[in-house]
């Protein structure tokens, strides 16, 4: 196989705010800009979003915010010379001066990386034109390409950035939704929409094939469909409990022995049901919590509700609650507030052979409280910091624009987007330096700043596109490393 370079491989993730070391990211690509309104919402997107400002005025704020704190060397005196070069040739895979971090790494490099192996990209396109029902002569078409333009073809879903041959992937920029690393293991997520399949092979290929992951090979978990499945009538193959769906965004390592997984619009109870059951024959984790979330699309995943911030500190929806719908009853507005969901949170938590005896959890604030003080050990007062500042209808507005999606860069540093005004400030409110990806990257450029440093900031992300992709930082990316 041919590897363009050697990679660490070390892959360990348990927790969500030790120092991020590495990272897997995909940036915007060209099929985001042929998503057409009448397929939007089959391929799950909210919006038709502009392409070109969405890639250089937001997303490679995020890539440098990243390099910066991960891979300093591929950005350190180079900020000029990258915001000059109109092809944006560092932010793109498999171009002369792209910026190749084995920190930083678009699953797209290690798709074309796989595909160099003739094995691998015989099996990969044919099951690819098998799912998109391509003809013969298209699938020897496409053995001819190279591996780079490959790669892009099969996540774009176009040739040479013009014909289309099948849908794009508007969704791949949510690289949490592919698998999540659970210590040093890896589970594969089985996506709840037909239009994120292609996104599930392409993964499925990269982790088994690549190798950055052939050391972990065997702890690679995928969840098996229900039993039968096959002969199920396929009303009952939609149900709760026989759909086999998972996505990553239901998925968090809070604590070296403690994994959540949120039941939600895009998980099933049969799903997480399967993964508890893997991960405590394999010894992966000691206690998983099941967090049970409204099946609405204004929440999705339970990481649209909330993160961690640092060890003793989670911003959180308050609607969804300890505190419920307190704040819409001080605002005369809150008549046209949506009816209390708060009813519909229902959490449990299962310890590794007391799997019969779960103990119910009322609240998620309790819930945060004990992950902090109990699995992570934090002996400094437990705060919650609220969307919108808890204020109706901010609460609500700003968690829609991903108030609640922070991704931690290290225990109290995190990125998140511009837009949600009541939500940074309440970040203020509790201490924390609120500071632009822009002014950020100058300050580190100069040497007034460095990563290192920082303690307790929110690095705010533009996001007037990004945002109505409806997905956040914490979306956009998989974690393969952190440091405890």
């Amino acid at each position: 196989m041919l590897i363009n370079k050697s990679t660490d491989s070390a892959i360990h993730v348990s927790s969500e705010t030790g120092t991020l070391k590495r990272l897997l990211i995909h940036s915007p690509d060209g099929g985001l800009g042929k998503v057409v309104p009448s397929k939007a919402q089959d391929w799950l997107f909210e919006d038709i979003v502009h392409l070109d400002t969405m890639r250089r005025k937001e997303y490679d704020y995020y890539v440098k915010i990243l390099l910066s704190f991960l891979d300093p060397e591929k950005i350190k005196g180079k900020l000029a010379e990258i915001d000059q070069d109109a092809s944006r040739s560092f932010y793109i895979p498999g171009s002369e001066n792209y910026f190749d971090s084995d920190k930083v790494i678009d699953i797209q490099k290690l798709l074309a990386e796989i595909l160099e192996n003739e094995s691998v990209r015989i099996k990969l396109t044919a099951a690819i034109c098998g799912i998109e029902r391509c003809s013969y002569r298209v699938q020897e078409e496409l053995n001819g390409y190279d591996a780079n333009e490959l790669a892009k073809i099969f996540i774009s879903g176009s040739y040479s950035g013009e014909k289309m041959l099948f849908a794009p992937l508007p969704n791949l920029i949510f690289m949490r939704d592919i698998g999540i690393v659970i210590n040093n293991h890896i589970l594969l997520n089985k996506p709840a929409k037909n239009a994120r399949t292609r996104e599930s092979i392409l993964a499925q290929f990269v982790f088994f094939y690549h190798p950055m992951f052939a050391h972990i090979k065997d702890n690679i978990i995928e969840i098996p469909e229900n039993e039968h499945h096959f002969l199920l009538p396929d009303e009952e193959k939609t149900s709760d409990y026989h759909r086999c769906t998972l996505e990553g965004g239901d998925v968090m390592m809070v604590a070296p022995n403690h994994l959540l997984i949120g039941c939600s619009e895009r998980t099933s109870v049969y799903a997480a049901q399967q993964v508890m059951k893997l991960l405590f024959q394999k010894d992966v984790v000691e206690k998983i919590t099941i967090v049970k979330i409204p099946k609405k699309r204004d929440y999705m995943h339970i990481d649209t509700i909330f993160t961690q911030v640092k060890k003793n500190v989670w911003v959180l929806l308050g609607s969804l609650a300890r505190l419920g719908d307190e704040a819409r009853k001080k605002d005369v507005l809150h008549f046209f507030g949506p009816e209390n969901t708060n009813k519909e949170l229902r959490i449990l938590q299962f310890v590794k052979g007391q799997e019969q005896t779960p103990v119910e959890i009322d609240n998620l604030e309790d819930l945060l409280s004990r992950i902090s003080v109990e699995d992570l050990g934090s002996t400094e007062k437990v705060r919650f910091i609220y969307s919108g500042n808890n204020e109706f209808p901010y609460g609500e507005r700003e968690q829609w624009t991903d108030s609640c999606n922070l991704l931690a860069l290290k225990d109290g540093v995190v990125i998140g987007y511009d837009r949600n005004d009541k939500t940074l400030e309440a970040f203020r409110n509790e201490g924390f330096r609120i500071i632009s990806s822009e002014n950020l990257l100058n300050e580190f450029e100069n040497d007034r700043l460095s990563p290192d440093s920082l303690t307790d900031t929110f690095i705010t992300l533009p996001s007037a596109e990004l945002s109505r992709a409806r997905g956040g930082s914490h979306c956009m990316s998989m974690p393969v490393l952190r440091e405890l």
